[in-house]
């Protein structure tokens, strides 16, 4: 056996149990503060995760994790091995005196250091997306590499921040119920398919309208991303763009024309405001550099078995001398995109057509619709 030593996100006890696949409280006795001299640890330059470096002068605070069996530090080794890590022998100083230890050092060369790291600052903004990512990548260490779980991170911080959105946000129930403390109860959950996308089988049972509770009921529900959608519209001309692409629903539905007119549109990134999501699939998909934005709608996809949402926005822009473009999206993604100028009358006609057939857009161009007066008006 050995001890490791952390110093960055690892050192939040509840991320290491999830590594670990151990209950809370069960490490204690094991771990120690502990001190790296001559390195400094630091952000990564736009990540949300910390490096270290030898640093004549610095310290680096951490803590130790001692008595790792072979089992836990090839737990540790597949996480870290996400972010390209390797272990290195390093003596660090506990309370205790020095200490042998094995600490994570970057592989990466083009790392660039970012400000002092701060483990609160991580805490307060990223602990609990990571935390429950976590178990999502150990879950999936039997089905993939620790490259593969690499990739994958992103998404499965992805949906936890969807999560967390879905708490903050208003909830008003005038009408619906407003449920309590175990309206729903889960009872048990399958393993279920878990790659980009995850799909969970479960049981539950629910109170009922007449005060009853429901029988248990096994389901599966597809667990998706938020996105954000935005609809670029000029008021002076009465003018829109709209993308074109390949999608894979109508394809596996056989659609003989599986080509889709849709709104820009993108998933919400770990941390990201959904409003500079939609910023940011512009340019990529359109390039269209857009400022204010209005909120359309927030809406559920299909409520019934996905969690997939979706933050509508329309975006006042100057359309006069935009010029209709294909090639957009990135390589990195497989997008081939086509963009579209046209009326709002054309773009009405098209879904009376069945021509515009993605159900998004057309919500979004009759909310257009409602609102078009007021926008032109002020032109």
């Amino acid at each position: 056996m050995t001890a490791i030593f952390f110093y960055g996100t690892l050192c939040h006890l509840p991320l290491l149990e999830a590594v670990l696949g151990v209950r809370a409280g069960d490490l204690a006795g094991r771990i120690d503060a502990a001190v790296l001299h001559d390195h400094r640890v630091s952000w990564v330059d736009g990540e949300a995760y910390p490096m270290i470096e030898a640093a004549p002068g610095w310290s680096a605070d951490g803590v130790v994790l001692s008595a790792v069996s072979e089992g836990e530090e090839a737990r540790i080794s597949y996480y870290e091995g996400a972010f390209s890590y390797h272990l290195s022998e390093v003596l660090v100083r506990t309370g205790k005196g020095e200490t042998p230890a094995l600490c994570y050092y970057p592989m990466a060369q083009g790392q660039r250091r970012g400000e002092p790291w701060c483990l609160s600052d991580w805490v307060s903004v990223w602990a609990e997306m990571s935390v429950n990512a976590a178990r999502d990548v150990m879950a999936r260490r039997c089905r993939y590499d620790a490259e593969t779980a690499a990739r994958l991170r992103p998404s499965l911080m992805a949906r936890h921040w969807s999560r967390m959105l879905a708490r903050s946000a208003p909830h008003p129930a005038t009408r619906r119920r407003d449920p309590g403390p175990g309206d729903v109860r889960l009872q048990n959950r399958l393993p279920g398919f878990r790659g980009f996308f995850e799909m969970a089988e479960f049981s539950f049972d629910h109170l009922k309208f007449d005060g009853t509770r429901s029988a248990p009921v096994t389901r599966e529900a597809f667990l998706a991303f938020d996105a954000a959608l935005v609809l670029p519209y000029d008021p002076a001309s009465d003018h829109l763009v709209l993308i074109e692409q390949l999608r894979l629903g109508p394809y596996w539905r056989d659609d003989p024309r599986p080509w889709v007119f849709e709104p820009i549109a993108g998933l919400v990134d770990p941390g990201e405001d959904p409003a500079d999501t939609a910023r940011r699939e512009a340019m990529e998909e359109s390039g269209l550099s857009l400022d204010a934005l209005e909120p359309m709608t927030r809406v559920y996809a299909s409520p019934g078995y996905s969690t997939e949402f979706f933050h509508c926005f329309l975006a006042v822009t100057n359309l006069s001398s935009y010029e209709e473009r294909s090639g957009n999206g990135l390589a990195s993604e497989h997008e081939d995109i086509r963009t579209h100028r046209l009326s709002f009358d054309e773009a009405i006609e098209m879904v009376a057509s069945g021509e515009i057939n993605a159900g998004p857009l057309v919500m979004m161009l009759y909310w257009l619709a409602a609102n078009r007066d007021r926008l032109r008006a002020s032109a």
